[in-house]
C-alpha cells in the first residue's frame, strides 16, 4: 500500500527548494495563464477550512455510498491528509491532502510530467484532473488522482487497496472519490 510519501517527494521537485531542473513554485504558470484549455478550472471551488481539516473534504453520505468509513484520521504534514477506511476492509483506505504548496495548483503537477512513471489527463467532473505518480503501483491497489479546484490549489488523492476487487484496477476508485470531492466542494452534497 502506497502512502503519501509520493506527495512530499513530488512537492519538494516543486517547490523553491527542489530539484535544480524543476521551476520553482512561484514561477510556474497558474492553471488558467498556463495556455492549456485542458488545465483551466471551469470556476473556483470553495476550499475554505479544507486545508486545515482535509477530512471536510467529503460528507458523511457521500463517505458512505464510496464504501467508506466516516470519521477519517488527518495526519500531519505537509501537507495535511485525511485518511479514511473501507468499510468492508480495514486495510484498504483512500488518502487525500490539498497541497497549498503549490502555489500553481494543477499547473505544478503537469510541469513534473518527465518525472512521472505514469501520467494520464483526466476530467474529474468537468475540472482539471490527472492520473500521475513517480512510482507505478497501480497493480499493487495503488493510484494517485490529482485534482485541480483551483488555479492554485490542486488535491491528491490516493487509493490504499490490499485486497479485493478494486485492488487491480484502482483508478477508478480514486476517480469517484475525485468526483465526490468537486460536487462538495460546489456545494450539492
Amino acid at each position: 500500500m502506497l502512502s503519501l510519501l509520493a506527495i512530499p517527494a513530488l512537492l519538494a521537485a516543486c517547490s523553491n527548494g527542489g530539484s535544480p531542473d524543476a521551476p520553482p513554485a512561484s514561477s510556474a504558470p497558474s492553471s488558467s495563464s498556463a495556455g492549456d484549455s485542458s488545465l483551466a478550472v471551469p470556476a473556483p471551488l470553495q476550499t475554505d477550512g479544507l486545508i486545515d481539516n482535509p477530512c471536510s473534504a467529503l460528507s458523511d453520505s457521500q463517505l458512505t455510498q464510496i464504501g467508506l468509513l466516516t470519521g477519517g484520521r488527518v495526519t500531519s504534514g505537509p501537507p495535511k491528509s485525511c485518511r479514511w477506511k473501507s468499510s468492508s476492509n480495514e486495510l484498504n483506505s483512500i488518502s487525500l491532502a490539498p497541497l497549498p504548496q503549490n502555489k500553481g495548483g494543477i499547473s505544478d503537477i503537469y510541469a513534473q510530467k518527465a518525472k512521472q512513471a505514469y501520467f494520464e489527463p483526466v476530467k474529474v467532473s468537468d475540472y482539471p484532473g490527472l492520473f500521475a505518480a513517480t512510482d507505478d503501483a497501480r497493480s499493487d491497489g495503488s493510484c494517485q488522482l490529482w485534482v485541480g479546484v483551483t488555479d492554485q490549489l490542486a488535491v491528491s488523492i490516493i487509493t490504499g487497496i490490499s485486497s479485493g476487487p478494486n485492488k487491480s484496477d484502482p483508478c477508478p476508485i480514486a476517480k469517484k472519490v475525485g468526483d465526490a470531492l468537486v460536487t462538495h466542494l460546489k456545494g450539492a452534497a
